[in-house]
This record gives structure tokens, sequence and C-alpha cells, in this order.
């Protein structure tokens, strides 16, 4: 069973990294805006703390909702257009397998993508890595837990496009619109209270205070809007997340296009 799911996850790796677009649109486009974000506001958000410091954090979150959720909202919709989840249907390979593959594919790709933000940032921004394990250990389960609701949070938003011509036009401007609201451009306290109040219905919002708890001093945490990091409402709403989004999957997903 686990060498199945191995042998899918390698397959979609191959296929993700065979499509240019998604490779450069997934794992290149949070460098980019890294590199313009930190070129353009070099000042300082507090006393000490840099502006990359807090921007880095945000598109750390960005990268892994782009390869969790955006990738797959739009991927799956296609190769349900082509008739490749109707073909799967009908072999003998257990469904599981297939959401195995992705979920091999979505951790892998989300791994570099976050190694080459830490590495980027580091070298260029004079980014400060975890100096404890009680940090890296935050970072990875706020990591691990953001990934996972993303993740299901994308299989089941791939029945929302009616084809995979649309799929691109439906899933962007959600995402886009997630991360404005959600303190990746901006700091979060500066939003609207409106608007601050949206973005805490969603992961990404909690996903990039989680990874702020890791990369801003201690005295940062004054600035948030509980007054603290809670980092146990992170891990209580991101873990909501993942069952909401495993429940959706369950029983939206389809296998077949509308048309068929």
């Amino acid at each position: 069973m686990i060498g199945l799911a191995r042998r899918q996850g390698v397959l979609e790796i191959k296929q993700f990294l065979r499509s240019r677009e998604s490779v450069v649109f997934t794992m290149a486009f949070p460098v980019i805006m890294i590199l313009i974000f930190a070129s353009i506001f070099d000042g300082e958000i507090a006393p000490g703390i840099k502006f990359t410091q807090y921007f880095v954090t945000g598109m750390i979150a960005t990268g892994l909702l782009t390869v969790g959720f955006q990738s797959l909202a739009i991927q799956i919709p296609i190769e349900r257009d082509r008739g490749v989840l109707k073909r799967l249907r009908g072999t003998p390979m257990p469904k599981w397998v297939y959401f195995a593959g992705k979920v091999v594919m979505v951790a892998a790709i989300g791994v570099v993508e976050t190694a080459i933000l830490l590495g980027v940032s580091a070298a260029f921004f004079d980014l400060s890595l975890p100096s404890s394990a009680s940090k890296w250990l935050t970072f990875a389960w706020v990591s691990v837990l953001g990934l996972s609701a993303c993740t299901l949070c994308g299989i089941a938003f791939s029945s929302v496009p009616r084809s995979a011509r649309g799929a691109t036009a439906v899933v962007t401007p959600v995402a886009l619109v997630l991360q404005f609201i959600s303190g990746v451009f901006f700091v979060f306290t500066d939003l609207p209270t409106w608007m601050q109040q949206i973005a805490a219905i969603f992961p990404l919002k909690w996903m990039c205070q989680g990874l702020r708890s890791v990369f801003l001093p201690p005295s940062f945490a004054a600035a948030e809007p509980g007054g603290s990091w809670e980092l146990g409402k992170v891990a209580l709403i991101l873990g909501a997340w993942c069952i909401v989004g495993l429940v959706l999957c369950v029983r939206t997903f389809r296998w077949t296009s509308a048309r068929s």
C-alpha cells in the first residue's frame, strides 16, 4: 500500500515538474514577490524589526497556500476535464492512492519551496532564522497543519470550477483576496477591523500569525490583535479547517465533469 502511494507521488511530482507554468507560478512567484517587496520596503515596522522579516513569514504561508490550495484546485479540474480521473476510477487502483499521490507531491514541493524562500531571505535580506529547537518545532507544526488544511481545501474547492478553462479564473482571485486580507502584503493590524474579522475565519491568517511567532521577537506579540501569538488558537483553527476540508472532500469531490 505504501509502495503504491510512493509511486503515485513520484508520478505526480514528475508531472508537476514537466509543467513549466506550474513550476514558475508555484515556486518562483513567492521568491519574486520577496525580491520586489523587500527591495521597495526596506524600513522598520517596529524598533529593530524590518518589514522584510514580517513579509517573509507571509510569503512562506502564501507559498504553502499556493502549492496546497491553488495548485490542486486548478490541476484537478484539468485532469477531470481530460478524463484522467474517470479512467483512474475505472482501474483496480484504490481511489485513495490518487489522493495520496497529491499529498506526497504537495509535501515535497512545499518543503523545497519553503527551503528556497528561507535561503533567499537569509542570504539577501538578513532574515534571522529560528535560534531554538522550540521555534523550529513551532515552525514545523504550523507548516504541517497549514499545508494539510490548504491541501484538503484545495481538493474540495476543485469541484467548484465548472470546467478546466475556468479553473484559474475562479481559484486565483480567491487566493489573492485571502493574501491581501490576511496580513501577507501589509501589517495585519493596519487593515480595517472588518477585514481582519473576515480573514480570521480562514486558515491563511493563522498560518501567518503562527509563523510570525517563529521569526519575529517576542516583543512583537503585543502588536497582534489578541495581544499575544495565540498559538493554541492557531493550532485549534488550523486543525478545525483540516476537519472541515476533509468533510468537504468526501461530500463534494467529483470524478467526472458536469458534461459527463
